[in-house]
């Protein structure tokens, strides 16, 4: 038989002295036709150009900063 790593009276010890928090309320993702559909829009709708007509990756500074003047 195998040995234990460390003694069972020392289980769960910080886990019971952590203060409870409440869960932040989550909105459900979407699935199916839904969720396609955003994807689509995402990829192929909303497209930014950018220099030389090439698509921008999501983290792309330009893509962000034509967002931003979108808004405004």
């Amino acid at each position: 038989m195998g040995k234990v790593h460390g003694s069972l009276s020392r289980a769960g010890k910080v886990r019971d002295h952590t203060p409870k928090v409440d869960p932040t309320p989550q909105h459900k993702k979407l699935t199916g036709r839904a969720k396609h559909r955003v994807l689509y829009n995402k990829r192929f709708v909303n497209v930014v150009a950018g220099p030389g007509g090439k698509r921008l990756g999501p983290n792309s500074m330009a893509m962000r900063q034509a967002k931003t003047d979108a808004k405004q």
